[in-house]
C-alpha cells in the first residue's frame, strides 16, 4: 500500500513538473513573439521616419528655401520663365567680376556682415550682384524668407519683398555648386526656381548654419561667396527669433531689411 501511494505521488509530481515546463515554455514563446513584433514595428517606424525626412527634404528645396517663386506677369505667357540653357533680359556681363575676389559689407537691420565674393569661380553670378549693388538695387529690399526646419537659410533680394517681382533678367548656368550638396554656415548662394538653372536673378540666400541642400535635376545652387564676419550677430538679432507664423519656412519673425550692400 505504501509503495502505491509513493507511485501516485511521483506521478502527480511528474505531471505538475510537466505542466510547469509547458507553462514556462508558453511564456517564453510568447515573449519571443512579442520581441519579434516589437522589433518589426521599430524597424518599420525608422523606415517611415527616414522616408518622410527624405520627402520633406526634397520638397523643401524644390519649392522651399533658396527657391524663388515664379515671377508673376500681367498675362500668362510662354516666356514667363527662361528656357533651359538660355539667358533672358539684360543680363550683366560676366566680365564685371574681373575673375577676382570682391570684399564688402551687407547690412541687415543694422547688422554689418562682412562678405567676400569669388569672381573667379562664379563670374556670372558675382557680376550680377556687383551690378545690382552698384545700382543701389538692394538698398531697402527685404529678406522675405527664413527656414529653420533642418535647413538654415535666410533669403533676400526679391523685387516686391515677397519672393515675386519682375527683375528684368534671368541667367545661368549654375556656378560653383558643392559636389557634396553641403553648404557650410556663412555661405552666400543664388536662389533659383526648382529644376531651372537659368532662373537666377536678384535673389540670394545666406546659410546661417551648416545645411545640406539636395541638388535637383538642374543641379545645386551657385555659391558666390561667404559671410566673413557678423554671422553670430545675424543669429542673435534675426534668425534665432524664427519664423513669424511659428512654422519652419516663411517670413522671419524679425522683419529684415537690407540697409546697404557695398562691394569693392
Amino acid at each position: 500500500m505504501a509503495s502505491g501511494k509513493r507511485d501516485d505521488r511521483f506521478e502527480r509530481e511528474t505531471r505538475q513538473r510537466l505542466r510547469d515546463y509547458h507553462a514556462k515554455q508558453t511564456v517564453h514563446v510568447e515573449q519571443a513573439r512579442r520581441r519579434r513584433r516589437d522589433n518589426i514595428v521599430a524597424v518599420v517606424a525608422v523606415v517611415v521616419v527616414l522616408a518622410l525626412a527624405t520627402v520633406a527634404q526634397l520638397l523643401f528645396f524644390s519649392i522651399g528655401p533658396g527657391v524663388p517663386e515664379p515671377t508673376p506677369t500681367p498675362t500668362p505667357s510662354a516666356s514667363a520663365s527662361p528656357e533651359a540653357g538660355a539667358n533672358t533680359g539684360d543680363v550683366p556681363s560676366a566680365d564685371i567680376a574681373e575673375g577676382r575676389t570682391w570684399t564688402g559689407s551687407l547690412v541687415l537691420n543694422g547688422v554689418d556682415l562682412g562678405v567676400s565674393l569669388d569672381g573667379a569661380t562664379a563670374p556670372q553670378a558675382v557680376s550680377a550682384l556687383i551690378s545690382l549693388a552698384d545700382e543701389g538695387f538692394y538698398d531697402g529690399k527685404t529678406c522675405h524668407r527664413l527656414t529653420n526646419g533642418g535647413f538654415f537659410v535666410l533669403q533676400c533680394g526679391s523685387v516686391n519683398g515677397d519672393g515675386t517681382g519682375d527683375t528684368g533678367f534671368q541667367y545661368g548656368p549654375i556656378e560653383n555648386a558643392p559636389a557634396d550638396d553641403v553648404y557650410p554656415a556663412g555661405t552666400i548662394a543664388m536662389a533659383r526656381q526648382g529644376g531651372n538653372a537659368y532662373s537666377q536673378s536678384t535673389q540670394f540666400f545666406i546659410v546661417y548654419e551648416d545645411t545640406t541642400i539636395p541638388a535637383d535635376e538642374a543641379g545645386g545652387y551657385s555659391v558666390v561667396g561667404t559671410v566673413t564676419s557678423g554671422l553670430d550677430q545675424l543669429a542673435a538679432q534675426i534668425t534665432d527669433a524664427g519664423v513669424a507664423d511659428g512654422s519652419n519656412d516663411g517670413a522671419p519673425a524679425v522683419a529684415t531689411t537690407i540697409g546697404s550692400f557695398t562691394l569693392q
